[in-house]
C-alpha cells in the first residue's frame, strides 16, 4: 500500500481513485518526500504470482518525524474540511496508541470501569486529543520542527524534538513510545518538561473525586464540542 501510494505521489497522481471505493486524497508534494523511500522497496511474488511489497515497520524516530511533517503539510495546504480531518485522523491512528494513552490517563479509575465505559472513554478522549493536537498545529502552522534523535531501551523509546514558533520561541518536545507486536506507537508527549498524560490524569482525577463517571463522560463530550476542529482557535 505504501509503495503504491509513493509511486502515485511521485507521479502527482491521486493516491486513490474513486472507482477503488476508497477515500479520495489530493496530492501534496510533501507527502512524496515522506513516502518516496517506499517506492524503492523491493517486491516479491505472492502466492498468486503478483508482486508483493515487503514493508518493514518504522522505527521511533522515522515514525514520529514523518507523521509530524505530514500533519503540518495537511494543515498548511488545505482549508478546514471533513477530508482534512479524516486525513489527520488516519495519521494519528498510525502514530498514537490511544488505548494506552487513555489507560494511563485514567490510571486507577481504569480497572473499575466496564468494557463499554472504557471504550466510550477512549473514543471521547481520542476525539478531544485529535482536536487539541490539530488546533495546536493550526496555531503554529508557520513554526519549524527539528528532531534531535531517538533513545531506544528494549521496548520503549524516546524521540527528542524542538518546535520553534514564528516569533522565535523554542519549545522542546519529547515523544515517548512503546513497541508491541512489532509496532511502535506514542503513548505520551512531554511539552516543555510537562507530561501530557500526567497533566490530563491530574485533571481527570480531580473531576472523578467529586463526580460520577457518567457526569465525567458528559464533561468530555462538552469539552470536545467546545474545542475547534478546524485547526485554529477562534
Amino acid at each position: 500500500v505504501y509503495r503504491t501510494a509513493a509511486v502515485l505521489a511521485l507521479q502527482a497522481e491521486p493516491l486513490y481513485r474513486p472507482d477503488d471505493g476508497h477515500y479520495q486524497y489530493k496530492y501534496w508534494p510533501a507527502f512524496a518526500v515522506v513516502t518516496a523511500p517506499f517506492a524503492l522497496l523491493p517486491e516479491e511474488a505472492g502466492k498468486d504470482g503478483t508482486p508483493k511489497t515487503v514493508v518493514t515497520a518504522q522505527g521511533p524516530l522515522d515514525l514520529v518525524q514523518s507523521s509530524v511533517w505530514l500533519v503540518f503539510s495537511i494543515v498548511r495546504s488545505q482549508p478546514d474540511s471533513e477530508q482534512r480531518r479524516m486525513e489527520i485522523h488516519h495519521v494519528g491512528e498510525a502514530l498514537f496508541d490511544f488505548n494506552e494513552i487513555a489507560r494511563r490517563t485514567l490510571a486507577q479509575h481504569w480497572s473499575a470501569r466496564s468494557l463499554e465505559e472504557q471504550r466510550t472513554f477512549v473514543r471521547l478522549f481520542t476525539n478531544l486529543l485529535e482536536r487539541t493536537y490539530v488546533t495546536t498545529i493550526g496555531n503554529n502552522r508557520l513554526a519549524t520542527v527539528t528532531f534531535q534523535g531517538e533513545t531506544i531501551e528494549s521496548s520503549s523509546a524516546r524521540v527528542q524534538s524542538r518546535l520553534v514558533t514564528h516569533r522565535g520561541a523554542e519549545i522542546p518536545l519529547q515523544y515517548r513510545l512503546l513497541e508491541r507486536a512489532g509496532r511502535w506507537a506514542v503513548y505520551d508527549v512531554v511539552v516543555d518538561g510537562v507530561s501530557q498524560v500526567a497533566s490530563y490524569r491530574s485533571q481527570f482525577n480531580s473531576i472523578l473525586r467529586t463526580s460520577s463517571f457518567d457526569l465525567f463522560l458528559d464533561k468530555l463530550r462538552i469539552e470536545a464540542r467546545l474545542t475547534p476542529a478546524g485547526g485554529e482557535a477562534p
